[in-house]
Formats: C-alpha cells, structure tokens, sequence
C-alpha cells in the first residue's frame, strides 16, 4: 500500500453539479448512478463544495414531515444546491500517497474525499 497513490483507487470521470442545481436533479443523479457524493463547481469550475445523501436528505425535510414522495420532490425542487452543500471541503491530489490519504478520511471520518489537480 505504500507505493499506492490515490491515482491508483480515484473514480477519474466524476458527476458534478452547479451550485445553483436544483434539489430535484442531485437526487435524480445519486438515484440513477447509485451516487452517495458528488463534488459541486462554482461559475469558474473551481470545487466549491460536495453534496452527499445525508445532506440531501437534511435538504428535504419534508421527509421527516411525513410527506409523500410527491410532496418531497416539490420542496427538493424549491431548494437548491449551495443550501445544502458542505462548503468546506477537505481535497487531496492524484500523486498523494494512498496511506497518507487514507489516516486523513479516518482521521475526519470522512466517506470522500475530492481530489483535485489544481488550487481547489
């Protein structure tokens, strides 16, 4: 596991969203591509935060109402992305070494982590 980069074990071709997506549309993307995080752009492309189910599911409080699917949809698709989103994002490179990676998700107790080949 030493000579392992993160390179070696990273989805290279990611699902993104805008900051400004609706709701409705993270949702029909985590469903459909069985997604639990997807990394969210600002208007110049650059990581502006990530949006992960349980932030979704803390978006569409409507569920924990007690309404229907129905109903659900509805409010998801009165909110959108950057009101949910986790903004601060903790990101690693390509070249980082698996390991090193690996103490920082255990140790933020982290599900992802976004790599990125650039300043954020």
């Amino acid at each position: 596991m030493e000579s392992l980069r993160v390179r070696d074990v990273m989805t290279p071709d990611v699902t993104t969203l805008q900051r400004n997506d609706k709701l409705t549309l993270a949702d029909d993307i985590m469903r459909l591509g069985r997604i639990r995080h997807l990394p969210v752009l600002d208007e110049d492309g650059q990581l502006a935060g990530i949006l992960t189910q349980r932030d979704l599911f803390r978006g569409a409080l409507a569920k924990a109402l007690g309404y229907g699917e129905r109903a659900q949809r509805q409010l998801m698709d009165t909110l959108v992305v950057k009101e949910v989103m986790t903004a601060e994002v903790l990101t690693t490179t390509p070249d980082t070494p698996l390991a090193e990676a690996a103490k920082c998700w255990w140790n933020g107790r982290l599900d992802a982590c976004p790599w990125s080949t650039g300043g954020g």
